[in-house]
């Protein structure tokens, strides 16, 4: 897998999934040249979906792209029975693949964590993308782990990185052929500089243009152009994790009026002075009007 996948939100309205706005949030990426689009992942609040919820998201990410790009679809869970049952569902409807974070709050062993993405690999045909974002999950999926599954498991092929340790994707990159996906949006370029193949991204919800043509340049190497574009959005990519994700992004949205909607608790409105920072940040980078 290469290129941008941005981790979609998942818009509500009066309360329920607004699939309206959904779909129009995939067709203005797919119109903007994304490889793919995450759907259900951490960004999509996951989390307060209830099960029929996930599965329906799934289904219309599924529809609505239609073949024109990938659909990965978010089906991790703490339960791996769980997890087994969204992968599967997930291959029925036809997604491309599926993202699996490492179980959170149990903090399993790493000999746990073998086994828990062993038993889903052995459940689903389709590729398997690894989440390892200890900042969330309380434990870090360890580079040994990665090259034994990876090695073991044929249809794990790729892994989103989301430990700001370069060093841990050095030691990935260098050990196995997976790939590596950057899980945070301003360290893009140097996972790309160490071998990485692009972005599950935040940010490129509303600037995937952006993304696709940094990414693009980074991986041929035209790293001088690749890194004009990030320090242009570096601001905005720091202020999408000011607080919570996805409280920053799905406030952007909703100022440049695309269909993101309301937050689920325990996910709450964004603090008027972060929010004034989201702004001014908005306006520099010309995505947003001054306010007369």
């Amino acid at each position: 897998m290469q290129g941008v996948f941005p981790a979609i939100v998942t818009p509500f309205k009066d309360g329920g999934v607004y699939y309206e706005g959904l779909e129009k949030n995939i067709n203005f990426l797919i119109d903007n040249g994304v490889s793919g689009i995450v759907s259900v992942g951490t960004t999509g609040e996951s989390p307060t979906l209830t099960y029929e919820e996930h599965q329906k998201v799934i289904e219309k990410a599924v529809d609505t792209v239609n073949g024109k790009v990938k659909v990965i679809a978010g089906s991790g869970s703490n339960s791996t029975k769980e997890a087994i049952e969204l992968s599967q569902f997930a291959e029925d409807v036809g997604a491309d693949a599926v993202l699996l974070i490492t179980p959170y709050y149990n903090k399993p062993t790493q000999e746990g964590l073998k086994k828990h993405f062993g038993k889903i690999a052995e459940s689903i045909n389709i590729p398997i993308v690894l989440y390892n974002v200890p900042s969330r999950t309380a434990v870090n999926l360890e580079p040994e782990t990665i090259k034994y599954l990876y090695e073991e498991y044929s249809n794990i092929t790729t892994v989103k990185e989301a430990n700001p340790n370069l060093s841990q994707v050095s030691e990935i990159v260098s050990s196995c052929d997976i790939n590596v996906l950057s899980g945070n949006d301003e360290l893009t370029l140097p996972i790309i500089s160490l071998g990485g193949k692009g972005v599950i991204s935040v940010l490129a919800n509303i600037v995937p243009k952006e993304f696709v043509e940094m990414v693009d340049y980074a991986l041929e190497g035209k790293f001088d152009k690749a890194r004009e574009i990030h320090c242009k959005l570096f601001n905005l990519m720091k202020l999408m994790f000011v607080e919570t994700n996805p409280i920053p992004i799905k406030t952007a949205m909703n100022m440049l009026n695309m269909p993101a909607g309301e937050l689920r608790l325990p996910l709450c409105e964004m603090s008027q002075e972060n929010k004034l920072k989201l702004e001014s940040a908005l306006i520099e980078a010309g995505l947003l009007k001054k306010k007369l």
